[in-house]
């Protein structure tokens, strides 16, 4: 039988065709693991795409579907961007052959129902974007498999329902965001919702969405926005629900929180509360350590600080003020100002058990006073007052006013009273006597008063007519 084609001829053609396999289409822009297709007009992928593509950028174009095993060429590839075309669906095994891929992007799309086929066999993807399509829903088994996955994105969609029951910690060790914002979400199934592992509720996003209000679910997002999670506090008035379902009656449940007091988590938070209310004084530029001690014990909770600007402080929030809060719960302020003064609201939760403790703490900085005096002035004014307690000391005289007390006059022994004495003073013969003994008389009449009291009748009345007797006596001996 004779061949078609020589030898030659045939060498040639597979030369052509390796050189080909690693050529640039000519419609794309190519770097050494980079190739560029967006903004092309394309209906369907380029032909013959170099293996050793990194990245590949099919943006901006017209394709509607992809087949099984449509990047099996590209061993390589590493991220691929399908953002803003018009696929409606993706074939089986379309990301065969694929498994180092780690980012892909497929917003601004017409995808309906992401079926649990789309992403086999990417055990490696990290980030999945889905935002701005048109998926009214996900299959339960879509992220099984994503063992790698770290944040997924689903917003701006018509999401009416969710798999949360497939994402576990084993299942999903490494996932932080998984965004559902501005999809159409009325119910939740609450319990798997609180099941997610710490890492996924922390970054679970569900805002604008028609949630209807019950307590289950304000409970959920009332323990959330008590954690500090961005999640919350980032999209706070866009956290709305329907009364009753109602779309014309929409509030805004984490700004008014009134319509649920009712509810279980209003009650569990309370009756068990207990506020410990402390009091502290320092001085600028103190530092400060206000710990959390409450009536909650064990090990596993969790505080929360809020500032007297109604900031909140948690360990990973910061702040112009440079705050710090520790695991324990302690808060410190390195360097206190007195635009820190303020009552400090410390909140304990014990999500375990559903219970909370508050702990507030009065702050009062205070700015040190200056100086009145220097030091020179304070010596001058003790000399002065010194030398004027000395001066006082030397030359005031006594007190001589009436409400001093005089010192009393030494005591004289009076002699008992005796008939012989008072017979002498009666006595026609008292001119004649010793002028010495009269005087001695005298002095013995006017201390009369101070003798003893048993005889003190005649002696009272002694004082009182002795007086006259020594004025008669005086006048006859000078007539």
């Amino acid at each position: 039988m004779t061949s078609l084609f020589s030898p030659d001829t045939v060498v040639l053609l597979c030369l052509l065709l390796h050189s080909t396999e690693g050529t640039c289409p000519s419609i794309c822009l190519c770097t050494s693991d980079t190739l560029s297709c967006g903004s092309q007009g394309l209906t369907r992928l380029p032909l013959l795409l170099p293996p050793t593509t990194v990245t590949l950028d099919l943006s901006y174009n017209r394709l509607g579907w992809l087949g099984p095993g449509s990047f099996s060429s590209l061993p390589k590839l590493d991220t691929l961007r399908l953002a803003n075309n018009q696929l409606t669906t993706l074939g089986h095994g379309v990301f065969q052959n694929t498994s180092s891929l780690r980012h892909l992007d497929l917003s601004s799309n017409r995808l309906r129902v992401l079926e649990q086929h789309f992403l086999q066999g990417l055990w490696r993807l990290e980030e999945l974007l889905l935002y701005n399509n048109r998926i009214t829903r996900v299959e339960g088994g879509t992220l099984s498999g994503l063992s790698s996955l770290r944040k997924a994105y689903f917003s701006l969609n018509q999401v009416t329902e969710f798999p949360f029951f497939s994402i576990q910690d084993h299942s999903h060790p490494f996932l932080t965001m998984l965004d559902l914002s501005s999809n159409r979400m009325t119910t939740l199934p609450w319990e798997d919702v609180k099941a997610l592992p710490g890492s996924v509720q922390k970054g679970l996003y569900l805002h604008n969405n028609s949630l209807v209000c019950e307590c289950s679910m304000y409970s959920v997002f009332w323990h959330w926005e008590q954690r500090g999670f961005d999640s919350v506090r980032d999209f706070t008035d866009e956290h709305t629900c329907l009364i009753y379902g109602e779309p014309r009656a929409s509030v805004r449940f984490l700004r008014h929180s009134l319509y649920f007091q009712n509810c279980t988590v209003g009650k569990v938070v309370s009756l068990p509360m207990a506020v410990l209310l402390s009091n502290l004084m320092v001085n600028e530029g103190e530092r400060v350590r206000l710990d959390c001690q409450t009536s909650l014990r064990g090990k596993e909770l969790s505080y929360t600080w809020v500032s007297p600007n109604q900031e909140y402080l948690t360990q990973t929030s910061f702040n112009d003020t440079l705050i710090n809060v520790f695991p324990n719960g302690t808060l410190e302020i390195p360097a206190a100002k007195v635009n820190d003064s303020g009552v400090y609201v410390c909140t304990a939760l014990d999500y375990k058990h559903m219970l909370n403790a508050t702990r507030e703490v009065n702050v009062t900085v205070i700015r040190p006073m200056p100086d009145t005096f220097n030091t020179g002035y304070t010596t001058l004014l003790g000399c002065v007052v010194t030398l004027v307690v000395i001066l006082m000391y030397l030359y005031l005289t006594p007190c001589r006013c009436g409400c001093c007390k005089q010192p009393l006059p030494p005591a004289i022994p009076i002699p008992a009273y005796d008939p012989n004495t008072l017979a002498s003073i009666f006595s026609p013969t008292l001119s004649h006597r010793d002028p010495t003994k009269a005087n001695i008389n005298k002095r013995v009449v006017f201390m009369e008063p101070l003798m003893e009291e048993h005889n003190g009748d005649l002696r009272a009345t002694l004082a009182r007519e002795q007086p006259t007797l020594q004025w008669e006596w005086s006048a006859s001996g000078l007539s």
